[in-house]
């Protein structure tokens, strides 16, 4: 009976796969539903979409000017946030940097700055001193930099990150999650879609979420 049902299962997921496509996105294969929906930060008539992102992520990175686009694009009808994923288990230098940034509200400003950081400049931020001496060098308060990556509200916050991206079923960057209940990334629709060329798969994602945030906008 295992073995039968199993069959079906395989048989199911290869029969979506087939028809999977990114303006016509197929639960499974082109994108998840999670199991428990969770609760969105959005104004009356936008979709949420978050991004799972990590700043030293190659493939953020690529996506980043695609995705930068597509927000503003869609800024009438989405509200856009991003979500560090930790890449250590507890106080993970990266996501308290992000985390600090957006304490100061400063992310949106200084977030190109700290991609560019990584991926142009090359340089690792990788400890409290290597994010102290990158604020400095661009220009924040050393007083409001510290007072922030020092507080409660920061540490606490960086504490329930993993929980957080437990929630959202997160384990790899970049992954997009909208209206809290639909989760794609560009490995899933690049595995959907194996006729993609590679630089079309950043823009296929972005397809995808496009049909996923008028599914969610129909089902509210």
């Amino acid at each position: 009976m295992r073995l039968h049902h199993l069959i079906l299962a395989c048989a199911s997921f290869a029969a979506a796969s087939a028809f999977a496509s990114p303006q016509a996105p197929v639960q499974g294969a082109d994108y998840l539903v999670l199991a428990t929906p969770q609760p969105v930060q959005t104004a009356p008539g936008k979709v949420e979409v978050i991004e799972f992102f990590m700043y030293h992520c190659p493939a953020c990175n690529a996506l980043e000017p695609s995705l930068a686009r597509w927000v503003k694009d869609n800024a009438a009808t989405v509200s856009f946030r991003r979500i560090h994923l930790p890449h250590t288990p507890a106080n993970d230098p990266e996501a308290h940097l992000f985390l600090t940034l957006e304490a100061l509200k400063k992310e949106e400003a200084l977030h190109a700055q700290v991609m560019h950081t990584w991926h142009v400049e090359r340089k690792r931020l990788a400890s409290d001193k290597d994010n102290l001496d990158w604020a400095l060098k661009n220009g924040l308060d050393r007083a409001a930099f510290e007072g922030a990556y020092q507080s409660f509200g920061v540490q606490t916050r960086l504490k329930n990150l993993p929980r957080l991206a437990a929630g959202y079923q997160v384990d790899s960057t970049p992954t997009l999650i909208v209206g809290g209940r639909y989760l794609t990334n560009p490995s899933m629709v690049a595995g959907a879609n194996p006729g993609l060329p590679r630089q079309g798969v950043d823009q296929a994602t972005l397809q995808v979420v496009q049909a996923l945030v008028a599914k969610a906008k129909l089902a509210k």
